[in-house]
């Protein structure tokens, strides 16, 4: 998230939840974090501590991210929060409640941004769903752990 980016979001969240401290933000680059920049990133998040560690990277990405980097960073609690900080800045527009209260929120993303989310929507999410009912019910040859 450019640097404007992040000033929107901080100032839309700090006006929704008045009291809220935002102790910094960060823009990892797209692709590993190299040795320097974990450092930096450790580094930084010591200095202030963070309750909760908000990450907004697009899924899968924001959740390989948090399982790699909870047990190095010092703070308590990571959250992903996938397509929020874009909702919050305006971004893209939020589905309505009678959407979101039938289950179709995801529809509705897919619809204003099918090129980058049909894949996940329409692939991905079914394979995932599929593969986690088969587990639950013992048909799987490899069982989970």
């Amino acid at each position: 998230m450019a640097g404007a980016l992040r000033e929107q979001l901080s100032a839309a969240l700090s006006r929704r939840f008045p009291g809220l401290r935002i102790v910094g933000t960060y823009n990892p680059p797209f692709r590993p974090l190299n040795q320097i920049e974990q450092e930096e990133l450790s580094a930084r998040v010591a200095s202030v501590k963070p309750d909760i560690f908000w990450v907004g990277l697009s899924t899968p990405k924001q959740e390989r991210f948090m399982a790699e980097y909870l047990p190095r960073l010092d703070t308590l609690v990571m959250v992903g929060v996938g397509a929020a900080f874009d909702l919050h800045t305006g971004r893209i527009q939020d589905a309505p409640a009678w959407v979101k209260q039938s289950g179709l929120q995801w529809l509705h993303r897919l619809g204003q941004e099918p090129r980058r989310l049909w894949k996940r929507y329409l692939y991905n999410n079914p394979r995932f769903v599929i593969k986690m009912t088969s587990q639950l019910l013992g048909l799987s040859k490899y069982p989970l752990q």
